[in-house]
Formats: structure tokens, sequence, C-alpha cells
């Protein structure tokens, strides 16, 4: 598909846009991401900061701004946060278990959507929950591909390895056992944007004892069902 619009620093900004997608870059992974030169780069990274459509994270690194955040709450509602309600309703009617969706912001991940185990034993994370990167089946699709030097930098004391990482693209879903809390495992495949970028994780997660020491077996096809209607409904919503 043709994105170019014929107004070239609209389209180049739309680029840099794009790149900020996956989370927070440095100025030269925006140059790689774009294959524009690194002035340009600079140049419109800088006039966007100034407008507060990006930001610089405690590092230095550009980040999707403010801004964006109130235009989209301008917008009336966030596409990925309203497809997520009956999607995680039906997945935790089929798996029994607490369904989730998560974002990473910056070193965090967050909980934006959630639908809870009615009764009974069940691992309980509620909406705007600040949750590592470094550990659990979610983190590890949000981090499972990001570029190489993203993906050094995420696995810099992880709970998990670049093997487990591995098994996830090769999967297209991860499992966790105990690794975010003592007794929990969970499961979870990624969510794309329109761009095909990973931009979220959808998961259930409970009890290691109902769940068993291998909950991918069991629930990684409904997870992963259920990331690809989050995916098709995001593109949708796009067209």
């Amino acid at each position: 598909m043709d994105t170019a619009s014929g107004v070239g620093v609209i389209d180049k900004a739309a680029m840099v846009l794009d790149a900020l997608e996956a989370g927070p870059t440095t100025l030269a992974q925006l140059v790689s991401a774009t294959g524009l030169a690194r002035p340009t780069v600079h140049r419109l990274a800088l006039a966007l900061v100034h407008h507060r459509l990006v930001g610089r994270d405690i590092q230095g690194r550009f980040v999707l701004g403010g801004r964006l955040v109130e235009l989209a709450s301008a917008a009336g509602e966030d596409r990925l946060i309203a497809s997520a309600g009956p999607v995680l309703l039906q997945l935790r009617d089929i798996t029994g278990e607490s369904s989730q969706v998560f974002r990473r912001q910056g070193e965090w991940r967050v909980c934006v959507a959630s639908a809870e185990r009615p009764i009974g034993l069940r691992d309980t994370i509620p909406v705007g929950t600040q949750l590592s990167m470094k550990a659990g089946s979610a983190a590890q699709c949000l981090l499972a591909w990001e570029d190489h030097d993203r993906l050094l930098e995420g696995l810099h004391n992880a709970r998990f390895t670049p093997t487990v990482l591995a098994g996830v693209r090769r999967r297209g879903w991860a499992q966790s056992l105990g690794e975010r809390e003592p007794g929990v495992a969970s499961v979870s495949a990624p969510v794309r944007g329109p761009s095909g970028r990973v931009i979220a994780a959808v998961s259930i997660s409970g009890p290691i004892e109902r769940l068993t020491r291998q909950p991918g077996r069991i629930h990684a096809e409904v997870v992963a069902k259920a990331g690809a209607q989050l995916t098709e409904a995001l593109r949708k919503n796009a067209d």
C-alpha cells in the first residue's frame, strides 16, 4: 500500500512517528527504521518534540509524546481498548482464567484492559497496574520482536533468556511459570498494529495448579486467536 501523501515533510514526520510505535528509540535507531538521512531525522524529531507529538525518556531516547494521548482522548476512544472488551470476556470464558491486555510504556508494561475470573482463586491485575518488562509471558511477547539493540537491552537482568524469546518468535506465543510471581502461570500472544509492529500483548494468568506446568499446551491456541482478533480489529479501524 502506498503511504505517500505527496506532502514530503508530512510523510517523513509520519515515518518517524510510526518508528516510535514500538517504544523508546535512539536517533540511530530512528535513522535505521525510517531510511532517512540522519540530519533530516534529527530535525524532524526535535520539531515533533517542540509540538509534544514526541517526547524524550530519562535516557534521552525518543518516545511518542503526551499530545498524542490528548488527541486520542479527544477522538473519543482508544481503538485497542475499545476492541479488547469482548475479546477478553470471550477469552476468560473459554479458558476460565483472568485475561488482560498489556502495552509497553518505557521500562514497564501496563495493563490497559482486563476481564477477571469471577470466582475462586485468580490472578487479579487491575487496569493501570504497572509490571516489570523483565518477567512474565506478556513481557516476553512485547520484547521478542524488538530490533537487536532493544532486544539486548531488554534481556539485561531479565528472568528469561534469548533462547526463550527465539521460541516465542518461532511459535507466536509465550508462556511463563512463576516468573513474575511465585505460583502464577501465564500464556500471552502478540497484538500487532496496522504497521505490523507488536504494540500489545494479550494474556491469561492464574495459578500453576490449574494452568499446569505447560500452560501453552492447553491455552496457546485460544490466546493466539485472541491476539489475531485484536490485530484484525485494529487493521479494520485503520482502513
